[in-house]
């Protein structure tokens, strides 16, 4: 339940309906304070202000009127531009970076303050009354000593949110061919995933090798989608309640269906049953891979980006190099951490073993996944053997080591396969210098 509400959370901050919606029920709560305090004469101070003239009830409703107009149009206009980058940033850079520009903030913050505003000034309008107009009521009479009813602080308040607005109008206009330039959505990608990596992998590398578990009782799953969230703190907790042991046969980003095995019990008491629905429960699914806990999902977003690249309907190497630039620094940051986790507590024998991803499959997922687009193209070949050589430059795990020399070895294979003349000799002669420097 837990991991479904926080599925769900996460899924409702990553809509364009949450944040609009607030800010439209905070526009509300704005307008009805305001004029609480205009029609309760705590307003009053504004007239002794010489410089601020008071609005007319003819002055403030055009006022009103034209500002709820302009932002209703200006969010509009701000919807149709944002559809119109995503669609040109998914077209061009793969239809999984959708989710990073739905989850965009800047983007969720601008439609919500054009509408917060726009609400604000037509709950404001319906209550200013003109001269010829008969109060609502006793204390409406009283609330102004101008002809009609005018809420003056609210008519203030209006004015600040429109400048607001503008000023949010400007950012907005300058945030989206920022956030649609290339090398913003590699490095927004990129700095997201070196950031996954650290979180999840605090600790050095000392050799830790993952723990065992004998295979026991296959749990398997009743629906069908990604797996997009797991609760292992619960999963512990159930392991530990039942008397029993879990072999994860999934990580978060695979994908299942009825009777596909997400986990094995091994029960350390052999009369206890396995508790297969508490285990279900701790798994969330979707339709769709989510960034949240699949770092793996990153490294795919980079290597599709570079492969789209490479590919001969677009031929721009200088993106590709740029992914291959952020992949190396993931694969430096993962080399020299211990890629085993534990949710154990007080120093217990853990009780979940996770399907863990060694270094050899990070590095498989980034630059294995991207090698042929890599070794058909010899500007991207050159760059990633010095990505591969900076990675392993203060890696001190020979086994490591060896993985990333033969990545090389793979990757210049490859590009005999491809490249001919003069690009080979060049290639072959970046790789008899990787080769020197990596058995330093």
């Amino acid at each position: 339940m837990i991991a479904r509400l926080r599925k769900i959370w996460r899924d409702i901050n990553a809509s364009y309906w949450f944040l609009p919606a607030l800010f439209t029920l905070g526009a509300v709560g704005l307008a009805l304070i305001t004029l609480w305090l205009d029609r309760s004469g705590w307003s009053d101070f504004l007239s002794d202000v010489s410089w601020l003239q008071p609005a007319r009830p003819d002055g403030a409703s055009n006022i009103l009127t034209v500002i709820a107009g302009s932002m209703i149009g200006v969010a509009s206009t701000v919807f149709s531009i944002t559809i119109a980058a995503v669609a040109y940033a998914s077209g061009n850079y793969g239809p999984r970076l959708l989710t990073n520009f739905m989850e965009d903030r800047g983007n969720q913050y601008s439609l919500a303050t054009f509408i917060g505003t726009f609400v604000f000034a037509i709950t404001v309008l319906r209550t200013v009354r003109a001269e010829d107009e008969a109060p609502s009521n006793i204390e409406d009479a009283a609330a102004t000593a101008l002809p009609g009813f005018v809420p003056q602080l609210s008519l203030l308040v209006a004015f600040g949110l429109m400048a607001l607005s503008v000023a949010v109008l400007v950012y907005f206009l300058n945030h989206i061919p920022a956030s649609i330039r290339i090398n913003t959505v590699l490095k927004d990608i990129g700095a997201r995933l070196l950031a996954d990596i650290a979180e999840r992998y605090p600790e050095p590398n000392g050799g830790e090798q993952p723990s065992t578990v004998p295979d026991g009782e296959p749990v398997t799953a009743h629906d069908t989608g990604y797996v997009q969230a797991i609760s292992f703190g619960r999963l512990e907790r159930i392991a530990r309640e039942f008397d029993g042991k879990l072999k994860l046969a999934v990580r978060t980003g695979d994908f299942v269906h009825p009777n596909v095995t997400i986990a094995y019990w091994a029960g350390m008491d052999r009369v206890a049953d396995c508790p297969s629905d508490e285990v279900r429960e701790c798994f969330t699914l979707g339709s769709m891979r989510t960034p949240s806990q699949d770092m793996q999902f990153l490294i795919d977003e980079l290597v599709e980006i570079g492969l789209r690249a490479l590919s001969p309907g677009i031929n721009d190497p200088f993106t590709a190099v740029t992914a291959v630039h952020w992949l190396g620094a993931a694969t430096a940051e993962l080399a020299h951490r211990n890629l085993t986790r534990s949710f154990a507590s007080n120093g217990d024998e853990p009780r979940v073993v996770l399907l863990e991803d060694d270094f050899e499959h990070f590095v498989g997922r980034g630059f294995g996944a991207m090698r042929g687009g890599l070794a058909s193209n010899r500007i991207a070949a050159l760059v990633a053997f010095d990505a591969i050589v900076d990675a392993a430059s203060m890696l001190d795990d020979e086994a490591r080591r060896a993985i990333l020399i033969r990545e090389g070895d793979l990757l210049v294979t490859q590009a005999r396969e491809h490249l001919v003349g003069p690009e080979l000799h060049l290639v072959e002669a970046r790789y008899q210098r990787f080769l020197q420097k990596m058995e330093r």
